[in-house]
């Protein structure tokens, strides 16, 4: 059996991170950054000033505030309904929720069944609509751990179609993650990342849907291109599948897709932010349980249990939400006129950026993102670790939030398809036969064509100024 390489939960390196925080209390001293003057438009590094001794923190703050063994309940309730975390958790729980009641209902599973059922035997149609399909997945509603089970159902027949276990990978899994990595409008990565960067939810998608077409053009590409090289020739199918798409999966589905029209419609039209997006969630989640109560598929107590198990899913997430807040509390708070640690941490790590074109620093936030998910390849764990640091960073040395989020997302989501860290990669390599050795040899390929558009996608993004 092979094993993985076992890396530390995020909520551990957040923990440490928080004692490390308290220790280096007792010897760094805090820094703030002075107001900005008439004319002015930019916090310059020579306006930093470093306070006059350090401020040790506490382990235990009576009556809250910042100390070691406050930090999670402290993050947990800091801000607002507007934004982190307070706001973000609640949404997160609520969209999970209602994800969950969607799942449940099998609608999804049973339509992609059915699309590969249909599309089977027409070579032409059959790989491209495949990836495609999972990548909207992977972009839609961060579809991750369900290719493992779809690689079971896939790989015998694309076997039987002359295929190999990397083309079944290719269209289920690494589809998925390069969807997910480009996504406008994924609640698990984009709404997390910029509620704590304090962009508006969803703000400039445009650019995401140019990522996501170029980006799934490139890999599509490379997946035909491979298994046009590897085809042997097809062998007759064992049997013609069952699977139907009944009319309550239909009813089901298109709820699901207007929902999300509507919720593309608020934010795009209305403005629409964190309170409502979680309502219209909500909606979703409702109107699916209702559907599926009419319909004999499910019953209220069982939809009620779904959003139970999907909060309780994206629960991890929601504190480790919290608990980068906390962090962030702990290190002085995000305002750059107040003395805190973390303006001391900027004004170095910005001095040193500093050194280099702006163009090269958008650059290298990507690079950051991607090594850093080698270790903490988890796309909601990463929004909280990174972001409360690359956000307020990229004011200082001239690169915009939005480009900061973009290479998060980026970093995040393309390099799953490689890291020996990712369950969900050698879930779904075990299932296939497929040893991470001979996946590496095989895509790296790809990684390197992917790598380049992302590069190029952050010059762009730097180049009109994101927002």
């Amino acid at each position: 059996m092979k094993k993985t390489i076992a890396m530390p939960d995020a909520f551990v390196i957040l923990l440490s991170l928080a004692l490390f925080t308290t220790v280096a209390s007792y010897w760094v001293i805090p820094g703030y950054f002075l107001p900005l003057t008439e004319g002015q438009s930019l916090i310059a590094l020579d306006d930093f000033r470093a306070a006059e001794a350090p401020t040790p923190l506490p382990l235990f703050a009576e009556g809250g505030g910042a100390g070691l063994v406050n930090v999670l309940f402290e993050g947990l309730v800091s801000g607002d309904r507007f934004g982190a975390a307070i706001g973000v958790i609640a949404f997160i729980l609520i969209t999970g929720g209602a994800f969950g009641v969607v799942m449940h209902t099998c609608a999804i599973e049973n339509g992609m069944l059915v699309l590969i059922a249909k599309t089977s035997t027409l070579d032409w149609l059959f790989l491209p609509v495949l990836f495609l399909v999972f990548s909207v997945g992977g972009a839609v509603f961060g579809m991750g751990e369900e290719a493992i089970a779809f690689c079971i159902v896939l790989f015998p027949i694309l076997k039987q179609l002359g295929y190999d276990a990397a083309v079944t990978v290719m269209v289920t899994y690494v589809a998925t993650q390069v969807g997910f990595a480009t996504s406008p409008i994924n609640p698990f990565s984009i709404a997390i990342a910029q509620g704590i960067a304090e962009l508006p939810l969803f703000s400039g998608a445009w650019l995401r849907v140019v990522a996501f077409v170029v980006l799934n053009s490139i890999a599509l590409w490379f997946t035909l291109s491979y298994a046009r090289h590897i085809r042997k020739a097809p062998q007759a199918l064992a049997a013609k599948s069952e699977h139907r798409l009944s009319a309550l999966d239909a009813t089901i589905l298109s709820v699901f897709t207007l929902c999300l029209a509507w919720v593309v419609y608020g934010v795009t039209v209305k403005g629409y932010y964190i309170p409502e997006l979680a309502a219209q969630f909500f909606v979703l989640g409702i109107s699916v349980a209702a559907v599926a109560k009419f319909g004999g598929r499910s019953s209220v107590q069982q939809s009620v249990d779904a959003f139970k198990q999907g909060s309780a899913e994206l629960l991890p997430a929601a504190l480790l939400v919290g608990l980068a807040k906390g962090l962030v509390i702990l290190l002085g708070g995000t305002s750059l006129h107040q003395p805190s640690m973390l303006n001391t941490l900027l004004f170095h790590c910005a001095a040193l950026i500093t050194l280099v074109p702006d163009y090269i620093a958008a650059v290298a936030m990507y690079v950051f993102q991607s090594v850093f998910n080698f270790f903490v390849s988890s796309g909601s764990g990463q929004a909280a670790i990174t972001m409360p640091l690359m956000s307020p960073l990229s004011d200082l040395i001239g690169v915009s939030r939005q480009t900061a989020v973009l290479a998060f997302q980026l970093g995040d989501g393309l390099t799953n398809i490689i890291i020996p860290t990712s369950a969900s990669l050698i879930g779904c390599l075990g299932v296939t036969n497929l040893a991470w050795g001979e996946w590496f040899k095989l895509i790296w390929r790809l990684m390197l064509l992917l790598f380049v558009a992302a590069i190029a996608l952050m010059l762009f993004a730097q180049f009109i100024e994101y927002q």
